[in-house]
């Protein structure tokens, strides 16, 4: 459903939100290593957010990432509109180029009530809930 690059995305930024009330920045190393993600491609996607304005990043010795908004101003939808960009929301099913209520696809009206309720949920879900989950224990980001 997610790209990869939106998967470990999501994962370094509930990290960040876990940890920006503790220490400041994060490292990209330090976000890898708690996402159990590759260095290389985690700071790529890191770098994507930023441009994109959810994140903060400082470089040098004492650098790293911060959230640019507080983790309950900041959802699911957000970080996979910067990654993966609206095809999750308006997509076809089927990924066809044109698919609409006027010409569907074969699997358009089931595929539309899953598409709005992963719509609503990924807009409804923010950073500080999940950071919440991770603190508690009461879900992981690695396993």
């Amino acid at each position: 459903m997610f790209s990869k690059a939106c998967e470990y995305g999501i994962k370094a930024m509930i990290y960040i939100a876990q940890k920006s009330g503790e220490a400041g920045k994060v490292s990209l190393k330090e976000i890898a290593a708690g996402t159990d993600s590759p260095v290389a491609f985690t700071a790529k996607i890191l770098q994507t957010l930023s441009r994109e304005g959810l994140l903060i990043s400082t470089k040098g010795p004492t650098g790293g990432f911060i959230l640019a908004e507080a983790p309950s101003n900041m959802n699911l939808a957000q970080i996979v509109s910067a990654i993966d960009g609206d095809s999750v929301f308006v997509g076809c099913g089927l990924g066809l180029e044109t698919c609409d209520s006027e010409r569907p696809c074969p699997v358009h009206h089931k595929f539309a009530i899953v598409r709005d309720e992963l719509t609503l949920m990924l807009n409804s879900t923010t950073l500080q809930e999940l950071a919440l989950g991770l603190k508690n224990g009461a879900s992981f980001l690695s396993r």
